[in-house]
């Protein structure tokens, strides 16, 4: 079953159930994933899917880290409440281990030596370990290993 149908269903038992967090969090999945359909003229893949479900999760996030700096938790509380809801359509995440594992073997196989391999390390990564790892994490653990 893709996405999209996953969505539809949660978004039927969302409502049976009067829940407006989850109800918000789907529709917003769904009007992500109808404004990529139209304006990409066609189907979009299951890369496209995982990388517009990451976006959302990535803006939710954002938004409760300046609610909670600007000492505003009431409003972070239902960005991180959303957070959970939409991360169930992402694939399983990995440990910080398990992308150090990963950063290593593929700083090890292209040869890389210092911060000047960055983008050839962090391209990589990125691309091997789509939608299971944060960006911030594999940065951060690029540049400590590549210093």
């Amino acid at each position: 079953m893709g996405l999209q149908q996953r969505v539809m269903e949660q978004l039927k038992l969302a409502m049976k159930a009067k829940d407006s967090v989850a109800l918000e969090s789907l529709r917003a999945i769904k009007s992500a994933l109808l404004v990529a359909s139209t304006s990409g003229g066609g189907e979009i893949t299951e890369d496209d899917e995982i990388q517009i479900v990451q976006k959302l999760v990535k803006q939710r996030k954002d938004s409760a880290a300046i609610f909670i700096e600007q000492g505003r938790q009431d409003l972070a509380d239902p960005e991180m409440a959303q957070i959970a809801v939409i991360e169930q359509f992402l694939p399983e995440q990995l440990t910080e281990e398990e992308v150090e594992k990963v950063v290593v073997q593929t700083i090890d196989s292209i040869g890389a030596s210092g911060m000047k391999d960055m983008g050839k390390v962090m391209g990589i990564v990125s691309k091997e370990l789509a939608g299971q790892a944060d960006g911030k994490l594999i940065s951060t653990i690029v540049k400590k290993k590549l210093t």
